[in-house]
């Protein structure tokens, strides 16, 4: 019987040694229509029935042996595959809805006074404008800031600010309390 070449390059390069191994007892003990001839060369028994029978059952236990690794291989490939996709999906929508603004400068704050030329002057934090004369004006709403403790109220809705002397009737016309004279504005 003539021994046929063993094929070494394999491509797990590392088991070489034991692939050629395998390959040349698999060589010596060949199986199919040339196994069958070689059995004819000695008596049929069910000692060599027996003998290739077990030796056949073993190559399909180690097929479906192979067969169910590399199926829990692949499987367990593909979900390590599918749960980095998945965290990568998570972390691309993450960053989308966090994503940092680039040449952001964050608005600048107001001084806390501001002064103007002609020597009036803004509150930022209560937002009060007092004038030269010494008025204040509420600027979010445009009405003049009065302080209520010297407020007295009068009939009809009329009202004196004792701080400024000044009396401020119903219908909006305002009197000097110690001279007696309208004010005009």
């Amino acid at each position: 019987m003539a021994i046929s070449p063993i094929n070494i390059a394999s491509a797990t390069g590392v088991n070489w040694l034991k692939e050629a191994q395998e390959a040349t007892a698999a060589a010596e003990d060949p199986g199919g229509l040339m196994g069958m001839l070689q059995d004819s060369k000695y008596p049929a028994s069910i000692q060599n029935f027996l003998t290739k029978s077990q030796k056949t059952a073993q190559n399909f236990a180690l097929i479906t042996q192979g067969t169910q690794q590399s199926a829990a291989t692949l499987t367990l490939q593909m979900a390590d595959a599918a749960q980095a996709k998945r965290m990568e999906e998570k972390m691309a929508q993450a960053q989308k809805f966090n994503a940092q603004q680039t040449n952001y400068n964050p608005p600048t704050e107001l001084d806390a006074f501001i002064y103007f030329e002609d020597g009036s002057n803004i509150d930022t934090t209560t937002n009060i404008m007092t004038m030269v004369n010494g008025t204040q004006i509420d600027i979010t709403t445009g009405q003049e800031v009065v302080d209520l403790s010297s407020i007295i109220n009068l009939a009809n809705g009329a009202y004196i600010d004792t701080k400024k002397n000044i009396m401020t009737l119903s219908n909006g016309i305002k009197i000097d309390t110690i001279t007696g004279l309208q004010i005009t504005v």
